[in-house]
């Protein structure tokens, strides 16, 4: 017993343990006052992607409260821009992404949405925020607010966007497309992170390398020849045909794609007929796409496009009505600039601690735009982190047979919103603060 307690007295010795910095209990009381209001407000009203007029103009009027701030809407379409100047210095972007998910929600919440939308694809269906981002914009408000309190501890220029459509990944594109770099101080560094329903509340996590992998979208259109259901002969059935693309798309997984080379191709939609015994002239197939690297992204896009032509022809179908394979939208992987994430993970220790700054693991194939931001060309360096959702109650329940941890995008999930904006937001202000310290300025190229 005597050896188990001088071992545990070590081990704290050695485990740095970080004081809170002052301005952790500033953002805890503007989430109390106020802040957490602000979340109840956005997660009961969420907008899908490319509406999210009333969450842009809320973003926009809570900027615009913050002395020296200059806001500009509707970047992007409905995207928020507000460019705060404090002397000379490097220039930091801050990013959150504001879109729901068109999902029902079932999380028992108080404040569950209740809200139905048309999105830009003419379809009405429910809305929730089954992604967090309801938290992302309160986190974004929380951080302003600090840094323009603090500008005796800061110099440069700090700019805060709110993004839409990051769950068609398209937002970031339009932003940088309607001159967010060019009508805005382009930044040095782009920060921005993202809660994990997975991961422990007031814990982080950033990769020095990959953080995201890529995502494309892809809609194939499957003709066929419409018949009577006891007469197949007669035509030919679109579903038959679509089910064959289903099942061999996995042979591209299984079988070419480079066994320690991540990737996935899921059918999230199968789409065809509207009674028993009718065989239809159409079936519309919905796939995503993930890859950790553009040469297995590009394999695997052009082998969908491969086996759906060949199942038309295995089929017999004319030229004029082979399957359509279209891509509608995608974005490349995001990828951590490794010597900022060394900098800014020290940072992170620093300020919450090592036992809160989990090293990072990649558990599944989730992307993010936010890669359009940070793209080589761009010759901005990016960071980003994964902040944590649920209660470690929770997630050890769930580890021994309770419950389990609802994930993102299902009907159910549900995170704890004050430790995630309190702790991404203190996160996210010690970030700006290290990059934007009085002193020489460092630029990108430092």
């Amino acid at each position: 017993m005597r050896n188990t307690v001088i071992a545990a007295l070590l081990a704290a010795v050695a485990t740095p343990v970080a004081a809170a910095p002052d301005y952790q209990a500033q953002i805890k009381a503007d989430y109390d006052r106020d802040l957490g209001k602000l979340w109840d407000q956005f997660h009961r009203s969420p907008e899908l992607s490319f509406r999210e007029t009333k969450t842009a103009a809320a973003i926009a009027a809570e900027l615009r409260k913050i002395p020296g701030m200059q806001v500009t809407e509707k970047i992007g379409q409905t995207g928020v821009v507000g460019v705060l100047k404090n002397g000379a210095g490097p220039t930091v972007m801050i990013r959150a992404d504001m879109d729901g998910l068109p999902v029902q929600e079932k999380s028992g919440l108080s404040n569950a949405s209740t809200v139905r939308q048309v999105g830009v694809d003419g379809v009405e269906a429910p809305v929730m925020h089954a992604c967090g981002h309801d938290t992302h914009v309160v986190g974004l408000i929380a951080t302003a607010r600090r840094l323009a309190a603090m500008k005796d501890r800061w110099n440069g220029t700090v700019v805060f966007v709110g993004q839409p459509a990051e769950e068609r990944v398209a937002g970031a594109k339009a932003m940088v497309a309607d001159g967010l770099y060019t009508r805005f101080p382009k930044p040095d560094y782009a920060l921005a992170y993202h809660v994990a329903a997975g991961l422990e509340t007031g814990k982080i996590s950033a990769s020095e390398g990959i953080q995201y992998s890529s995502s494309d979208s892809i809609d194939i259109v499957v003709p066929g020849i419409g018949a009577h259901g006891a007469s197949p002969h007669a035509g030919k059935d679109p579903v038959y045909m679509a089910s064959q693309i289903v099942i061999a798309l996995q042979g591209l997984i299984s079988r070419e794609r480079q066994p320690l080379l991540p990737g996935v191709i899921t059918v999230g939609s199968f789409h065809s007929g509207l009674k028993h015994n009718i065989i239809t002239d159409e079936a519309k197939l919905q796939v995503t796409v993930r890859a950790n690297d553009e040469k297995t992204r590009a394999q695997l896009v052009a082998g969908i496009k491969r086996i759906a032509e060949g199942v038309g022809v295995m089929n017999g179908m004319p030229k004029d009505k082979m399957p359509v394979v279209t891509v509608i939208e995608g974005t490349p992987t995001t990828i951590n600039d490794a010597q900022l994430a060394r900098r800014l993970n020290a940072v992170m220790t620093q300020t919450l601690g090592a036992p809160n700054v989990l090293p990072f693991e990649q558990n599944g194939m989730g992307a993010e735009d936010f890669a359009y931001f940070v793209q080589p060309d761009a010759g901005v360096k990016g960071y980003y982190f994964a902040v944590g959702g649920t209660p470690k109650a929770e997630i050890d329940a769930a580890r021994n047979g309770g419950p389990p941890v609802p994930s993102h995008h299902s009907p159910l999930f549900r995170i704890t919103p004050e430790p995630v904006v309190v702790t991404g937001a203190t996160a996210m202000t010690a970030a700006a603060l290290e990059l934007l310290k009085p002193g020489p300025a460092i630029g990108a190229g430092q």
